[in-house]
C-alpha cells in the first residue's frame, strides 16, 4: 500500500477568520494572507504547524496534501473524547471526521502494513482528518470557544504532525500501538495496575456512608491479599447537592452536608481501614446554584439550553484556582484516587457522538479570548493534575489527547451499564478494542465498569468481566450485594486476581470486520467470546 508523505509541505493552506475562508500564499515554509501566517516546518521527524495574527480572529486551519489513493482502503479514526460504540474500521467516506490521528489499511492485501498519520498530543488546536479520494486534509481548529482566538500578534505552536510507515509482518493492532507510542513520548502511567469496585452501576447514585463500607468489604474479601489493594470508588451521590435539583450529577461546593454521607473524610479512613484504597467522584465545572453569571460559561454554546446547568468558565483563573483547591480537598480528605466527569460535554454543550466537525455551537467565547479552547482544556487539566498530588487520576468524558501525560486513566467509552446488556456491549467492548492501542501508550485505558446487577445476564456479563480482567485494562465492578451468589464471587476472584497483576494488551483478532470484536489474543491465547447468545441484538 502506498505510504502518504504528509511530513513534507502541504500542496494548499487555507484559513478561516471571522471574516472568512481565505487562500493562503506560499513563502518557503510560510504561507500567508493579510496578517495570518501559518508556518509548516519540518523539525526532526515531525511536521510543525505554527500560526500567527495580529488583527483576525482566526478560526480554522485546513493542510491539503494531494495523495494518490489505491482501491479498497480502510481507515481507523479516534473520536474527540469517548467512544460511543461506533468506533470502527472503514472504507473511504470523504465528510467522515477522524480526531487527532488516522491509520490507512489496504484490505486487499491482508498482510500488507497499516500506516499511521496524527498530531502529539497536547496540541493547542483541536485537530482531525478527512480523507477523500484525491487527498489528506488535516483540520485545526484553533478558535476560544465557538468564535475566533485573539492571538494579538502571538505565535503559536498549534499542532506537531506525525506519521509512521507500517512495517512488513506487523498486525494493524501492532501499528496502531507503535503509532500512538509515537504520539505521546510521556505518557503518565499508574505505578501498578487499577482495579477495584464503584458504585455507580448498581446504586446509581443511591448510596451512603453504610452502603460504601458494605461495597468496601465485599471487595476486599474478593481480592488477592498478597496483591497491592483495589480502589473503593465513590462515585456520584455524594455530593452536598446531590439531593438538590440536578440530582446525584451535581457538582461544588463541596464542603457541605448530605445526611446520606455525613463524613467524608472518615469514609475515607474506614475504607482503608478496611483494606482497600478510596476513591471519589467529581464534576469539577459544574456551578453551584446561585453562582455568579461572570464565572459561568455563556449557555449559548449548547445544543439544548434548556439541558445545561451553570458551568463555570475554566479560562479564568479565579475558576481554575478553585478546581485545584476541590481536588486538593479530596486528596486531603484520604481519597487515594480522583475521577473527574463531565468537563468535555460541560464546555463544549454537547456529547462527543454530537461534535462532529464544528464542536460546538458557533458565536460564543470564554472569559479570554486570547487562548484557544485547547490551550484552555490542557490548563484546567494541569490545575486538576496539581489539585490532585500523588493521587491516581482518571478523566472522564475528556479529552483523550489532552488527557495523555496528564492522568493515569482515561475512561475511553461512553457509559456501560447495570440494566441493559445491550448498552455494556455496544459500548464497552468497543471501546476496549478501538481504545486499546493507546492503553499504556497515552494513559491506562478504562473502558468502564462491569455492571453486576440482576438486569445483566450473567452469561455474557461473565464473559465482559473476564476479556476486562485478561486484556490488561483497568478492571471496576459494580456488584449489588444482594447479587453476588458463590458463582459469582468465585468468578470476581478470578478475575480480580488477574487484574491485579500486569498483563499484556489484549489484541482484538476480527477487529477490521466487527464493532463488537469476540475474538481476542490474550496473554498467548486465543480467546472467543460470544456477545449475542440466543436472542441476538435488541436495537431498539
Amino acid at each position: 500500500m502506498t505510504y502518504f508523505d504528509i511530513l513534507r509541505p502541504p500542496d494548499s493552506v487555507m484559513a478561516q477568520a471571522e471574516s472568512g475562508w481565505v487562500g493562503l500564499r506560499p513563502a518557503g515554509d510560510s504561507w500567508q494572507a493579510g496578517d495570518i501566517a501559518v508556518e509548516t516546518r519540518r523539525v526532526a521527524d515531525r511536521l510543525q504547524v505554527t500560526i500567527a495574527a495580529k488583527q483576525a480572529r482566526l478560526q480554522r486551519i485546513r493542510l491539503r496534501w494531494l495523495v494518490q489513493l489505491q482501491p479498497d482502503l480502510r481507515l481507523l479514526g479516534d473520536h474527540w473524547e469517548r467512544g460511543y460504540g461506533d468506533l470502527e474500521w472503514r472504507g473511504l467516506v470523504p465528510e467522515r471526521v477522524m480526531p487527532w490521528y488516522f491509520l490507512a489499511y489496504e484490505a486487499a492485501e491482508p498482510e500488507g502494513p497499516a500506516h499511521g498519520y496524527g498530531v502529539r498530543t497536547g496540541a493547542a488546536a483541536l485537530c482531525f482528518w478527512t480523507v477523500d479520494a484525491s487527498g489528506v486534509c488535516l483540520w485545526l481548529d484553533v478558535r476560544n470557544g465557538g468564535a475566533g482566538v485573539e492571538l494579538n500578534g502571538r505565535s503559536l505552536v498549534a499542532a506537531e504532525v506525525v506519521a509512521r510507515q507500517g512495517q512488513a509482518g506487523e498486525t494493524p493492532f501492532s501499528a496502531a500501538r507503535a503509532l500512538c507510542r509515537l504520539l505521546c513520548d510521556q505518557p503518565r502511567l499508574p505505578a501498578a495496575p487499577v482495579y477495584g469496585s464503584n458504585n455507580w452501576y448498581y446504586a446509581y447514585g443511591h448510596g451512603s456512608h453504610s452502603s460504601i463500607l458494605n461495597d468496601a468489604r465485599l471487595l476486599v474479601s474478593l481480592t488477592p491479599l498478597e496483591a497491592h489493594r483495589p480502589y473503593m470508588v465513590i462515585d456520584a451521590g455524594w455530593q452536598p447537592e446531590a439531593g438538590g435539583p440536578l440530582g446525584p450529577i451535581s457538582g461544588g461546593p463541596y464542603e457541605g452536608h448530605n445526611p446520606l454521607f455525613p463524613d467524608m473524610p472518615g469514609l475515607a479512613a474506614a475504607i482503608r481501614d478496611i483494606g482497600a484504597r478510596p476513591g471519589i467522584w467529581l464534576r469539577p465545572l459544574a456551578a453551584a446554584p446561585g453562582e455568579r453569571a461572570s464565572l459561568l460559561l455563556p449557555v449559548e454554546r449548547a445544543l439544548d439550553k434548556s439541558a445545561m446547568i451553570g458551568v463555570l468558565d475554566p479560562s479564568l483563573p479565579e475558576v481554575l484556582e478553585r478546581v485545584q483547591a476541590d481536588c486538593q480537598m479530596l486528596r486531603g480528605w484520604g481519597y487515594d484516587l480522583i475521577k473527574h466527569d463531565w468537563t468535555a460535554c460541560d464546555i463544549f454543550g454537547r456529547w462527543g457522538f454530537q461534535m462532529g466537525a464544528t464542536l460546538t455551537n458557533s458565536g460564543w467565547h470564554f472569559a479570554d479570548r486570547s487562548r484557544t479552547t485547547g490551550e484552555i482544556i490542557l490548563a484546567l487539566y494541569r490545575a486538576i493534575r496539581e489539585g490532585a498530588g500523588d493521587a491516581v487520576v482518571i478523566g472522564c468524558n475528556t479529552i483523550g489527547h489532552l488527557s495523555a501525560g496528564i492522568f493515569e486513566l482515561q475512561r475511553t467509552g461512553d457509559d456501560t451499564s447495570g440494566r441493559e446488556w445491550e448498552r455494556t456491549r455496544k459500548m464497552g467492548i468497543n471501546t476496549l478494542a478501538f481504545r486499546m492501542p493507546q492503553h499504556n501508550t497515552f494513559f491506562a485505558a478504562d473502558p468502564d465498569c462491569v455492571g453486576h446487577t440482576a438486569a445483566m445476564p450473567w452469561d455474557r456479563n461473565r464473559q465482559f468481566l473476564d476479556l476486562v480482567a485478561r486484556s490488561g485494562a483497568p478492571l471496576f465492578v459494580s456488584i449489588d450485594p444482594a447479587e453476588a451468589g458463590a458463582e459469582q464471587k468465585n468468578a470476581l476472584r478470578a478475575a480480580y486476581a488477574l487484574a491485579a497483576q500486569a498483563q499484556p494488551p489484549g489484541e482484538p483478532l476480527d477487529w477490521l470486520h466487527s464493532t463488537s470484536p469476540s475474538t481476542w489474543r490474550l496473554g498467548g491465547e486465543i480467546v472467543r467470546y460470544d456477545w449475542f447468545g440466543k436472542d441476538g441484538v435488541w436495537p431498539l
